[in-house]
């Protein structure tokens, strides 16, 4: 039966969430996601729907509404003052010695990683959004992603970055 409901709201989600996306700035699979994920969460509480495609037109306006509201809320990191200025020469060169190890290690990360760690790391300061695009993949999975890949530079970077001592 739910295999059923889902085949028959699929195409119906598709163009709603495509239409509605634009509009919201939200990406049309995300939306499309929370959607999917709204309706389990339906069927486990209340069963299925009445009418199926009116709760989906609704879920889908709700998801909408919720994009456009924590995206007001969402400010991008100011531009921090360089401190540069009281660094003396040997700091600046060792500061600038981290940054290409690091550049290093993230190139050497597996799959798209590289693309994805570049990305964030850009002097740029890309939104999640752009990165997603600028990847072709969706939005609600750069947080997986980029953990999976913070992980391995973690790992990549383990040997050569000395232990910190203990605090307390």
């Amino acid at each position: 039966m739910t295999h059923d409901l889902v085949a028959a709201l699929r195409p119906l989600l598709t163009a709603e969430a495509s239409a509605e996306a634009h509009a919201s700035g939200a990406e049309p699979g995300d939306l499309e996601q929370a959607v999917w994920l709204r309706l389990l969460e339906h069927l486990e509480v209340d069963g299925p729907p009445s009418d199926p495609q009116r709760w989906l037109r609704s879920a889908v306006r709700s998801e909408v509404r919720r994009t456009r509201r924590t995206s007001r809320h969402e400010r991008p990191y100011g531009i921090e003052p360089a401190d540069d200025v009281d660094r003396d020469p040997e700091q600046l060169a060792l500061a600038a010695a981290r940054g290409r190890a690091l550049r290093e290690a993230v190139r050497r990360l597996p799959g798209r990683c590289p693309r994805l760690m570049e990305a964030l790391l850009s002097p740029k300061d890309l939104t999640y959004r752009e990165i997603a695009g600028e990847l072709g993949i969706s939005q609600g999975s750069l947080g997986p992603e980029r953990s999976r890949c913070l992980g391995c530079l973690r790992r990549l970077l383990s040997p050569e970055v000395a232990a910190r001592e203990p605090r307390g």
